[in-house]
């Protein structure tokens, strides 16, 4: 029981995980210092699909689920077996990446511009 509530703590982490390396880049808009937790997510979380690295929270989930007397995860990882083909057609895969790299652009351009119209708005007064 507690190897299966551990596999699907780490299923709630690594959700909340992917959807931070999509809009945490907005979330610095108002808490700055939340930046760096962000590029550094997003570099984590492009490096794994672009480089194929394994992500320790699909192998937690895998050691946790194994434990438990559960399959694993396919070996294609948490992405593919969570979100593409439920979320999206599998079909989409790529427009969903370019939407998500579109995201995180945007926040950071976003970010950006806040952070240069707040140092003028402290310059000029």
């Amino acid at each position: 029981m507690w190897y299966r509530l551990l596999a699907d703590a780490t299923a709630v982490v690594h959700f909340a995980f992917v959807i931070y390396v999509v809009v945490g880049g907005f979330i610095a808009w108002r808490w700055r210092w939340t930046i760096w937790l962000h590029i550094a997510a997003v570099v984590w979380g492009f490096g794994t699909v672009l480089f194929k690295v394994d992500c320790p929270l699909t192998e937690l989930e895998n050691w946790a689920r194994h434990k438990a007397g559960e399959a694993g995860l396919p070996s294609s990882g948490f992405i593919d077996h969570y979100i593409t083909g439920v979320l999206y057609p599998r079909s989409d895969l790529d427009l969903v990446r370019v939407l998500v790299a579109i995201c995180v652009v945007v926040s950071w351009f976003g970010f950006y511009w806040l952070r240069r119209r707040r140092q003028a708005v402290r310059r000029a007064a």
